[in-house]
């Protein structure tokens, strides 16, 4: 093939090339952002996490993790299982209405083991009167998990879904999130409280880097190319 044929070709071979390698170069910029951001998410979470608790607010919008509490009475007899897999096991969390000051807010008072799911067998965790529940309020967790949606008529729940439960168990005005309850022990120790995990997977370094060194391979796969055929065009030349 003569030089004046392979000459479009090589043309449209680096131009495809450059746009290719500006792609990756664009993908990998828009992950060095996104760390950005995931940073001060994590720094506006933690320092909510670690503010001093705030009253429970009536309406949203809301910020996740931040340190509320609510006063109100405990309705034991709506409480909703909802099935969990935590560090102490695979169990249930029991997400619980507290009444009170007008309005009722869904309490995740913490996990019970299945073995517990009845509330006869942690009848001293069934604490009645007033009570300042302290916690994280979180955001409604919709739908149900992977393969697995929420029956509510069964009463199978796999996820904290907090208008579903609150359709279920007749809690018109229900608050639009839940509070994870803290640490503070119950009595007779269930439900365990104090179990949320505040973790937000940050792998936009590896994969900026990822799409950096994809770019540089393709502008290393041009560069080659076109070596090759200035080369194969010169030995034809002499």
């Amino acid at each position: 093939m003569s030089a004046a044929r392979l000459r479009p070709g090589l043309w449209g071979f680096a131009v495809g090339a450059c746009l290719v390698a500006a792609a990756l170069v664009a993908l990998g910029t828009w992950q060095l952002q996104r760390r950005a951001w995931k940073h001060d998410l994590v720094a506006r979470v933690d320092a909510r996490i670690h503010a001093a608790a705030v009253a429970a607010p009536i309406v949203c919008p809301c910020d996740p993790y931040a340190r509320v509490f609510a006063d109100g009475v405990f309705a034991h007899d709506r409480e909703t299982l909802v099935q969990a897999v935590t560090e102490a096991g695979p169990g249930f969390w029991v997400l619980t209405p507290l009444e009170g000051e007008g309005r009722t807010v869904l309490i995740n008072r913490g996990f019970v083991p299945k073995e517990r799911r009845d509330p006869a067998t942690r009848a001293a965790g069934q604490v009645t009167g007033p009570v300042r529940v302290t916690g994280l309020l979180r955001l409604t967790e919709p739908g149900g998990a992977f393969l697995r949606s929420n029956d509510p008529a069964g009463g199978r729940w796999y996820s904290r879904d907090v208008a579903g439960i609150a359709a279920a168990r007749g809690l018109p005005g229900a608050a639009p999130y839940f509070v994870d309850a803290d640490a503070t022990p119950n009595p007779g120790g269930l439900p365990l409280g104090g179990l949320t995990i505040v973790a937000f997977p940050d792998n936009h370094l590896v994969y900026a880097l990822t799409w950096f060194t994809l770019a540089a391979m393709v502008l290393g796969a041009l560069a080659y190319t076109l070596r090759d055929a200035l080369r194969s065009r010169n030995d034809r030349s002499t």
